[in-house]
């Protein structure tokens, strides 16, 4: 029981250790690595696998090769000897790869975007839910916001006003976050009816 607590005082101690030293650090430094790692059974082959991949990209998905496919025109044509393994990993990163996890935003002056959010506040001695309007102007990075007790068409109307009144303008176009104010159903076609 004793060599036990002292194995858990020893862990503690140096977990305590690690954190004072990462809240030392001023900056977080991420591993990255200084070169491709080597393939030296596929570095060989890699040219032919991304030559395959990039004429596959002009296909529908149902036509492309899989990555056994790869691996036996491989075996087959170019006399390749390793496992499927290894062409399998290959070709997964290879497809990761160039996708990308964000849509880049192009942000043309003179366009804003509208939404309703809610929050909850302490009015009075009480607390209670407020929704407010925010108008921003991506380009300018410019936002208005005002307090309503209810999100209701009201509030919409005299928000947006109050934001036109605000900005010293209109915009030359609004885009509104879906809210059931202004979008009462969205069609197949992505239409929006009031």
């Amino acid at each position: 029981m004793a060599c036990l607590r002292e194995k858990q005082r020893d862990i503690s101690s140096r977990t305590a250790r690690r954190l004072r030293r990462c809240c030392v650090m001023r900056f977080h430094r991420e591993y990255r690595r200084s070169e491709a790692p080597r393939r030296p059974t596929l570095d060989g082959y890699v040219g032919i696998i991304d030559e395959i991949l990039r004429a596959d990209r002009a296909l529908i998905k149902k036509e492309r090769r899989t990555a056994k496919r790869i691996f036996q025109r491989l075996r087959d044509e170019h006399g390749y000897v390793c496992s499927l393994t290894t062409v399998t990993y290959y070709v997964r990163e290879q497809e990761r790869r160039p996708k990308e996890v964000f849509v880049p935003l192009s942000l043309r002056p003179g366009h804003a975007q509208v939404d309703f959010g809610a929050t909850l506040d302490i009015i009075g001695g009480m607390e209670c839910k407020i929704h407010f309007f925010v108008m921003s102007l991506p380009h300018s990075d410019a936002v208005f916001a005002k307090e309503y007790p209810a999100e209701t068409t009201e509030a919409f109307c005299d928000g947006n006003a109050s934001a036109f009144a605000f900005f010293g303008g209109t915009p030359q176009s609004i885009l509104y976050d879906n809210t059931k104010i202004a979008v009462a159903r969205i069609l197949g076609c992505l239409l929006r009816v009031r």
